[in-house]
């Protein structure tokens, strides 16, 4: 079976970087789905301290992931990468499930889920 959220070894790192610059070394990394944007939901990442009851556990790159049980059926197979380029570096998300984004690519809907668009 396929995870639900692969982070790539380029993410990873990147977000271990982050850990250390925000001083979170030891939290976890929580990835979700939010309402909003022009398409209706949204990515987010963050860290925190502990995982909640409902949430999915992943061990990846010697980081620890947490995705609530709400959002695992619509991020179910997405991978995380990091890219950098001449212009600076970002995070990219492929996320199989999304059906329609938005033209600069922040937010998302998939056939099940519209969420809550707003305007551009």
């Amino acid at each position: 079976m396929t995870e639900v959220v692969n982070l790539s070894e380029a993410a990873a790192y990147r977000v271990k970087e982050m850990m250390v610059h925000n001083e979170e070394e030891g939290s976890l990394l929580r990835v979700s789905v939010n309402g909003g944007g022009c398409s209706g939901l949204s990515y987010g990442m963050g860290f925190e301290k502990e995982k909640n009851e409902d949430d999915i556990f992943l061990h990846q790159h010697d980081l620890e992931i947490i995705i609530s049980s709400e959002d695992a059926s619509i991020l179910q197979g997405t991978v995380i990468d990091y890219k950098e380029s001449l212009m600076g570096g970002g995070f990219t998300i492929d996320n199989p499930n999304a059906i329609a984004s938005c033209g600069c690519g922040s937010s998302f809907r998939t056939a099940k889920k519209e969420g809550t668009p707003e305007s551009c």
